[in-house]
């Protein structure tokens, strides 16, 4: 079965994907968003890639290296065979800032006999719109771009390049390295450079990973989401990607493809309150710095969604030259969906900043710019709550009253207080009759006596994942029995053989085919909270099966084939499996807690 088996490298200013035959088959350089260089991913023919293509008889292996975002690929013929590491470089210089190019590093180790192979290099710059040209410098292999918008990459190796650009074989009898960059280099290039740098950059990783909180259950599972999540991070901004890809289709031969290169204020909040929780908290400071850098004007309405510079206008666009994944079209650059109203966003950044003040009270960088927002933002849910929205799933048309979009104003609204008692601050008094109101209206309009459950709108019978997480934000308790109902009703309507929809009503493409990974997490972590642990560990065994073969997720699972779909990696079901798993160790027993940690 074809599968998204690929792993990803970045240096948290761009990323690439590489299959599990150590095959680059996407890349976007100079950062995240920017043109493809590599995009086999979204046209096997047209896109482009870079790879080492071995004979039949080699078996091909793939693992990341311990608590670091390197890639390790083994070639192995059972007499020949050699290792590829993969990594963008990443370490802090002498002055406290960070080394991290637009390059890519294959650091090529011959591990025993005389393997070979053919270096396959087709780089197709500008999403492959026109002709790329390759040509031989003798110091680097230049590709450019003659035809519309003007590109170029520069291709360092010590193999003969002319081998390469010629595609013919080649024996591998010493290690070796191949450097692809955005810039030209002006410093001459070697293998002790580049081992350097893989040296410095795996030491940078294991740092970072050992500032990581441990937990005593599924701690291999958790550093890895930890790495990934810390992958779609963007340092010059603090941005928090939702993907590194684009339009990889929710159900392959449909047309719902999206692309996730961008900063959601929502899914961005609630990966940083789960990197701030293991420790990290330099990200959950750089990203409210975003925050406050994005909305320059006390009146200016947050977006639910912005580039990873901070960019307002993300003008949606397709790329019909290119077949799609699985051929399943269009290819979509930019994202409509950020002219949509959705009111859940005020909550999840209000929750982030509350969790802040929390820890560092009035020292908090930039308190008083905080404060600014946290008016404004109770300004806003105040003015706009009782309006209808496009919701947490972004639908396209209708607007509803979404119990989510709800909840998430009563969160911002209970929250402002909470951080106002901090700071000794605000309008408690009117701030709390306006919570109770949100309160009282949820639980008047969003409860349904017929499917004894909070619903997914108001006057609505549909059910929704996301009501699961009302326990979560504090609005019920876990032994309250509307809560306790809500879980077990959608879990009979929504779930099937253990994985979730995130709602079975029609949307604009018709009714979902594919599970949603995120909401199945939602699902375990509910079930345990209510009291059903057994189950709802057995549930997430189940589900971490699913992974690929490096412990990654997308977006989307099939329910029958379990192949994941949607875009990849997915921030979402990442941060998701992390609160999970980490819930899991909370409320375990004394004794389980202090086990060793075992990887």
């Amino acid at each position: 079965m074809d599968n998204l088996n690929y792993g990803i490298i970045g240096n948290c200013r761009s990323a690439a994907l590489i299959s599990d035959k150590g095959s680059i088959d996407w890349c976007c350089l100079p950062i995240f968003d920017s043109p493809s260089v590599f995009a086999k991913l979204l046209d096997e023919e047209k896109g482009g890639f870079q790879s080492f293509e071995v004979s039949a008889d080699y078996t091909i292996t793939q693992k990341y290296m311990w608590d670091t975002n390197i890639l390790r690929t083994m070639y192995d013929n059972g007499e020949d065979a050699f290792e590829v590491f993969d990594f963008m470089p990443r370490y802090e210089k002498p002055d406290g800032k960070y080394y991290a190019p637009p390059d890519i590093i294959r650091f090529v180790r011959l591990v025993r006999g005389k393997p070979s192979f053919i270096c396959k290099y087709e780089p197709k710059l500008e999403y492959a719109r026109n002709k790329t040209i390759t040509v031989n410098k003798e110091d680097y292999l230049e590709s450019y771009t003659e035809e519309g918008k003007y590109d170029s990459l520069y291709f360092y190796t010590d193999l003969n390049k002319e081998d390469v650009l010629q595609g013919k074989k080649i024996d591998l009898t010493s290690n070796i390295y191949i450097l692809i960059s955005y810039h030209e280099k002006l410093m001459e290039q070697s293998l002790d450079r580049a081992y350097l740098k893989f040296q410095r950059t795996k030491v940078y990783w294991m740092n970072w990973a050992d500032k990581t909180t441990k937990y005593s259950r599924y701690q291999k599972e958790i550093m890895r989401s930890a790495l990934t999540l810390k992958a779609l991070t963007f340092e010059k901004s603090g941005a928090v990607l939702a993907a590194a890809t684009t339009s990889l289709p929710e159900t392959i031969g449909e047309v719902r493809n999206w692309d996730y290169r961008f900063c959601w204020v929502r899914d961005a909040s609630m990966v940083i309150r789960v990197i701030s929780s293991l420790g990290h908290t330099k990200s959950a400071r750089k990203f409210l710095q975003f925050i406050i850098d994005t909305l320059p004007d006390k009146d200016e309405k947050m977006q639910i969604m912005y580039g990873i510079n901070g960019e307002k206008t993300l003008t949606e666009e397709t790329l019909d030259h290119l077949s799609g994944y699985k051929n399943s079209s269009p290819v979509r650059i930019g994202n409509a969906a950020y002219i949509q109203r959705q009111n859940d966003i005020y909550g999840i950044l209000m929750e982030v900043i509350y969790q802040q003040f929390l820890q560092f009270e009035t020292t908090l960088d930039n308190s008083e710019e905080l404060w600014m927002v946290i008016l404004g933002i109770v300004k806003i849910v105040k003015q706009h709550w009782k309006e209808a929205d496009k919701g947490i799933w972004e639908l396209r048309t209708e607007d509803r009253h979404f119990t989510f979009s709800k909840l998430l104003c009563w969160v911002a609204i209970d929250r402002a207080i909470k951080i106002a008692c901090v700071l000794e601050r605000g309008n408690l008094g009117e701030w709390e009759e306006l919570r109770k109101e949100i309160h009282d209206d949820i639980c008047k309009n969003a409860w349904s006596e017929e499917k004894q459950a909070y619903t997914q709108s108001y006057g609505s019978k549909d059910l929704d994942a996301s009501t699961l997480l009302m326990e979560q934000y504090g609005f019920l308790d876990a032994n309250d029995p509307r809560y306790i109902s809500t879980v077990q009703a959608t879990e009979r309507e929504l779930c099937k053989d253990g994985l979730m929809y995130r709602y079975r009503n029609n949307d604009d493409f018709g009714e979902p085919n594919s599970s949603f990974t995120i909401c199945t997490f939602w699902l375990i972590d509910s079930l345990y909270k209510i009291g059903e642990e057994e189950k709802a560990i057995k549930y997430f065994d189940q589900l971490l099966s699913y992974s690929n073969h490096l412990g990654l997720f997308s977006e989307d699972i099939d329910f029958k084939t379990k192949r994941l779909l949607g875009n990849f990696p997915q921030a979402y079901s990442h941060l998701a499996l992390i609160e999970t798993a980490a819930n899991f160790s909370k409320n375990s027993t004394k004794e389980d807690r202090f086990k060793p940690i075992v990887y």
